[in-house]
């Protein structure tokens, strides 16, 4: 995903005051390697729209570095200290000398954990980083990271290429938003949390960009219990509830790059407590329930996005052993829980703990292994199945009394039945109350 040598910023920055002991490593290919003879990936002259992006970015980098100057400039006239002003010019040098093009194609091979640093540098970075262009050309050119954001009590982030723990910041929301059930869906550099205040839904939207929350943001048509999935920069979110409990067959598609809504034609079936995932470059959404009697609905439908139509697919949702028939009435189960690695699709069933894999050509689900042995649910609820880059991952903890922690387990599919990998335990609430994964 992000292969290559490990090189000290210190390296390219040698002017930085910090010693090169205490300079954090990023992971990308060597500067030499690029500016001797390989054109940077993705900058081949093949796409229009990329050299475009790419020229906005060199322009970028140039009017901030005219800016910085001058700010330099004006801090060496107000003060003897001319440690930092020093420490400016010798990083545009080493920009200078590797190039603009070969800088950026530096850049978007970083770890997202180090562009935190690289945007301390000097202004010229920082306004690379918190333009979000960096994000789009890593897309472009499948530089993708993958981390998982949850919520037990407070939301969190947790890097799996590093194993580290991060905090975000506290949402400015009300007590109702906090009681209220809440949905979370992750797009482009934007995490999105569903919830009512009072009477009214509301979308806080956490950007990755400027480690911040915001709200205000709202859908064509506002809901709650949906089923949602993304897929790059956007998002599609079906089904669910409006404020007066009246389940919907509307679907919006969201676009992060624009922060649109756009309404989509309407599903088949009315639906709610369903869920989403993106296969084949088409979206889907996977059970829930459904009519004026509340059935648990067994189908799915499917969305192509080019054709604009819904197609209904029998019997696509996992169930579980005993579970439901489509004329029985749900006692509180959670949402399927299903997951795609590489376009294949999984489902945990939290009754047996059991894995089941989705065979498209029968249309049929196979069980495939088990789930982690230490997580629990509560018919579902509280344990959270992903699909991580390629692993699928199981964030739970266990319902024992006195035992707060919570783990985060990934298996990678092939062949034979699932082998469980602990990535990461730490104390915390054992109940996941929400769960995204965003790869940019």
């Amino acid at each position: 995903m992000l292969e290559g040598r490990s090189c000290l910023l210190s390296r390219v920055f040698p002017s930085s005051c910090q010693p090169e002991s205490e300079w954090p490593y990023m992971t990308y290919r060597r500067l030499d390697d690029i500016s001797n003879s390989k054109r940077p990936l993705g900058f081949d002259g093949g796409d229009d729209d990329e050299e475009h992006r790419e020229r906005k970015l060199c322009k970028r980098l140039d009017c901030c570095d005219m800016e910085e100057t001058e700010v330099n400039q004006s801090l060496c006239e107000q003060s003897e200290d001319q440690q930092h002003s020093r420490a400016s010019s010798d990083s545009d040098k080493h920009i200078n000398r590797i190039g603009r093009d070969n800088l950026i194609s530096c850049l978007i091979r970083c770890s997202r954990s180090d562009y935190g640093s690289i945007a301390s540098l000097n202004q010229s970075f920082r306004s690379l980083v918190r333009s979000g262009e960096l994000y789009k050309l890593r897309r472009q050119n499948d530089v993708i990271e993958h981390w998982i954001y949850f919520s037990c009590q407070e939301w969190e982030a947790f890097d799996p290429n590093r194993g580290r723990w991060m905090h975000l910041p506290r949402m400015t929301s009300n007590e109702c938003f906090l009681c209220s059930d809440k949905e979370s869906c992750a797009v482009g550099t934007e995490l999105l949390v569903f919830g009512k205040e009072v009477t009214s839904h509301v979308i806080f939207r956490y950007s990755i960009l400027t480690n911040s929350w915001s709200s205000g943001m709202r859908m064509n048509a506002p809901r709650c219990l949906f089923g949602s999935a993304s897929l790059k920069e956007i998002a599609i979110l079906a089904g669910g509830c409006d404020s007066q409990g009246n389940i919907l067959s509307s679907a919006e598609l969201y676009n992060s790059e624009t922060q649109t809504w756009e309404m989509l034609p309407p599903m088949n079936k009315p639906r709610k407590m369903c869920s989403g995932v993106f296969m084949d470059e088409k979206f889907y959404v996977i059970g829930g329930i459904g009519g004026s009697d509340s059935k648990v609905l067994t189908c799915g439908e499917e969305y192509d996005l080019t054709a604009r139509t819904w197609t209904e697919i029998p019997n696509m949702s996992p169930g579980r052993s005993g579970a439901a028939r489509e004329t029985d009435v749900p006692a509180g189960e959670a949402p399927p829980l299903v997951a795609v690695v590489n376009n294949e699709l999984y489902a945990a069933d939290y009754a047996d703990m059991e894995v089941r894999k989705y065979d498209k050509e029968r249309r049929v689900w196979l069980t495939v292994g088990r789930l982690p042995e230490r997580v629990a649910s509560m018919n579902g609820w509280g344990l959270a199945f992903r699909a991580c880059g390629d692993q699928l991952i199981v964030i739970g903890g266990p319902r024992a009394l006195g035992e707060g922690f919570i783990e985060i387990n990934a298996w990678v599919p092939g062949e034979g039945p699932p082998q469980w990998n602990l990535l990461a335990r730490k104390q915390s609430g054992n109940f996941v109350y929400n769960c995204a994964v965003m790869g940019c």
